[in-house]
């Protein structure tokens, strides 16, 4: 069932599970308590679409790294930011979830063999294959792929989710029609109030722009809001633990990562045409789309002390060029036209149209662009950045219309992000060079300079738009904010959903390892709940039940959906 929360304003709700945004991460475990027995209220910022004063909710400072505009880094309504998600998909290789000794702070409280199950789910859930492609399976489907040294250059593959809007409000009809499941909309979690003895969490404060609010108690409660809200409703909360909600040890919003985007430099007199038509595009492998990249070896990476960086070869105009009329005007119709239906609906056809063009173009364009000088046979980074303590998200002294202290982020590299992409782009050079393929020219900034981005190098020139890190997990309260089935240190009731548990982030964007993570708190949450049937009474009591059958009485008039 659905309400708008002004619908049941005054009114206070109970429920098993509180999952606290409806995006990948949020609407994975619902759904998974769901078909677990278990009762859910889903409480989204949002609307079921774009609405520009819920947007600026979103706003804040950036005063580290030149970064996006905060406001526009992330989409607060149903489905969230995967309403507009490019679909790639990778699974992170093991060596991101172990302790590497050459990156402080990494190792994962988890392992690739224990994330493997839920994998499996995650791939079920965004309609891939159970088993992922490799460039073994690109070169059987006829793609011509260099004969790197594996231990020192690696070629892996992207997958695609190509079901656009997957997570949105259409498409989860099984939720609205649920009658254990009740989602409110316009519901902005303005505090996690603690209990008294800052052990669990006794309820929510839970309003929307009109200044209607609503309180929520639950059993149980999941943040599922993003990298930068995980953090900032946490910090924000400070009612009863003055540093914010589990923040004894100072790790909420610290670590905050991207996968930064750079130009690495290009490839030069080599066999342009082989290595962008294995790069530069898709290709399809068993109905599956893909494209390739690459990455260090991991014995180049623990010889060297790399991180697990990548890049693709593509087709860019030479560095301080201007522009094409093509990606300007993609540009401009990304950032003019409104993210709502109307808007995604035009931009994923301008998308699919350039896809359908690259498919017969490629790599006939840039090959003869690069021979007539007009472009380079590029490198284009998007790498792993190392968890730095110092690059976080903290609360500014500006609020938001709810009256929350809006985020302040201070977005840092370090200088292990840049020499491991200078590692890698010198050993694609090693290698290039022994098949005979050309040579790779590293960019001149990664000569111990600053982390340089480059505005022709993508439609995205300064990160993937992932917000990972913040509320790391780890196995005891000294080194994170929550173990490793999200479960925040020391608060029994409290679980955590997102990139944002990321301890590392690796090369692969980390929508799939979002929801194979979900898959994993949500059966955690279900064996608490069946292991203390007794808990409702004990612990966390009915709250206002009176009113709580005023609200269900009347739910009905309120279904939007």
């Amino acid at each position: 069932m659905h309400h708008r929360l002004d619908a049941i304003a005054g009114n206070g709700l109970f429920t098993e599970v509180c999952v606290i945004g409806a995006g990948a991460a949020g609407i994975t475990i619902a759904r998974k308590l769901l078909d677990s027995g278990i009762e859910v209220v889903l409480l989204e910022s949002g609307g079921i679409d774009y609405d520009a004063d819920i947007a600026a909710l979103n706003e804040g400072e950036n005063v580290g790294l030149d970064y996006y505009r905060l406001q526009d880094s992330r989409l607060r309504f149903f489905g969230g930011t995967t309403a507009i998600w490019g679909g790639r998909c990778a699974e992170l290789d093991a060596i991101d979830f172990e302790k590497r000794p050459w990156v402080e702070h990494s190792g994962w409280p988890i392992s690739k063999a224990q994330m493997r199950p839920y994998y499996r789910e995650a791939r079920e859930i965004l309609g891939l294959r159970q088993t992922q492609p490799s460039a073994a399976d690109l070169i059987e489907a006829g793609v011509v792929m260099p004969d790197f040294k594996p231990d020192r250059i690696r070629s892996l593959l992207w997958t695609f989710d190509e079901k656009h809007g997957r997570f949105s409000f259409d498409n989860c009809r099984d939720l609205r029609d649920h009658p254990r499941c009740r989602i409110i909309t316009h519901a902005t979690v303005r505090e996690i109030v603690a209990a008294a003895n800052a052990r669990s969490i006794d309820h929510l404060d839970v309003r929307n722009l009109a200044g209607h609010r609503i309180t929520v108690k639950a059993r149980h409660y999941v943040l599922a809001t993003g990298g930068i809200e995980n953090a900032r409703l946490r910090l924000a909360s400070r009612s009863v633990m003055p540093t914010g909600i589990g923040n004894g040890q100072d790790w909420v919003g610290r670590c905050f990562m991207e996968h930064p985007h750079a130009r690495g430099g290009r490839v030069v007199s080599g066999r342009s045409w082989m290595l962008l038509n294995a790069f530069a595009k898709r290709h399809e492998v068993d109905g599956q789309s893909v494209a390739a990249l690459l990455a260090p070896g991991i014995e180049l990476q623990k010889e060297q002390g790399l991180l697990n960086t990548s890049l693709t070869i593509v087709g860019r105009r030479p560095p301080h060029r201007r522009e094409s009329y093509a990606m300007r005007s993609y540009a401009r119709l990304k950032h003019v036209i409104a993210p709502d239906r109307r808007g995604r609906e035009l931009w994923m056809a301008v998308k699919k149209t350039g896809h359908r063009v690259l498919r017969y173009s490629e790599p006939a364009r840039p090959w003869a662009l690069n021979k007539a000088g007009l472009l380079d046979i590029a490198l284009l980074v998007r790498a792993e950045q190392a968890p730095n303590r110092e690059s976080r998200v903290m609360l500014s002294h500006l609020r938001d219309p709810m009256g929350v202290p809006i985020s302040r982020l201070d977005w840092r590299t370090s200088a292990i992000d840049t020499r491991s992409v200078s590692g890698l782009v010198h050993a694609l050079d090693t290698e290039l060079q022994r098949l005979n393929l050309g040579a790779a020219e590293a960019a001149s900034w990664l000569e111990g300079g600053d982390w340089q981005f480059d505005p022709l190098v993508s439609a995205h020139p300064i990160g993937g738009y992932h917000h990972m890190g913040t509320t790391r997990m780890s196995d005891t309260p000294r080194d994170g904010v929550a173990d490793s089935h999200g479960r925040v240190h020391g608060i029994a009731n409290l679980f955590i959903a997102g990139s944002s548990l990321f301890p590392t982030s690796g090369w692969a964007n980390p929508t799939l390892t979002i929801v194979a993570l979900a898959c994993r708190t949500a059966e955690e949450i279900a064996s608490d709940l069946r292991h203390r049937p007794m808990a409702r009474s004990r612990e966390i009591p009915r709250y206002d039940a009176n009113s709580y059958a005023v609200a269900e009485s009347g739910r009905g008039e309120s279904e939007s959906g």
